[in-house]
């Protein structure tokens, strides 16, 4: 007859050995996640590098429409543009 302490013992420890061995796994997992989206971010980077500054600023965003009056939210970025920039709340 098997000792019900010592299976439980046994049964607890095979479960602790089951979540260090899932620890690992998930951390790779995240890196592998990580490194893939800045081998994304590396090869958008290099596109947009590429792109001579003239055909960069032709895709600047387009006002929108509020009351029938032509508005943009949020000015796009340009170097020397300030937080003043913005419009208000």
């Amino acid at each position: 007859m098997l000792d019900p302490e010592l299976l439980e013992r046994i049964t607890a420890r095979r479960a602790e050995l089951d979540e260090l061995e899932e620890r690992p796994a998930k951390q790779l997992a995240e890196v592998r996640d990580e490194r893939d989206e800045l081998a994304v971010a590396e090869r958008a980077l290099e596109r947009m590098s590429e792109q001579p500054a003239d055909e960069r600023a032709s895709v600047a965003p387009v006002p929108g429409q509020v009351g029938g009056h032509a508005v943009m939210l949020i000015p796009h970025r340009t170097s020397g543009v300030e937080g003043a920039a913005l419009p208000p709340d």
